[in-house]
């Protein structure tokens, strides 16, 4: 939900699995977030991220 300046407002927003698109529910006790650093020609971190959110059924198939 948003309010009338765009800004969200909810309470809780829940993630979406990076490789089955599934809700991540609140009760996912065995869910991860994974954030891998994006890096420059060099090999040097550039500051920004990319993040991967696994649910407990992806970690569950091993």
């Amino acid at each position: 939900m948003e309010n009338d300046k765009g800004e969200l407002v909810d309470l809780y927003v829940p993630r979406k699995c990076s490789a089955t698109n599934r809700i991540i529910k609140a009760k996912d006790h065995g869910s991860v977030q994974i954030s891998i650093a994006k890096v420059d020609e060099n090999g040097r971190a550039t500051g920004e991220n990319q993040v991967y959110a696994l649910c407990g059924f992806i970690r569950a198939m091993g």
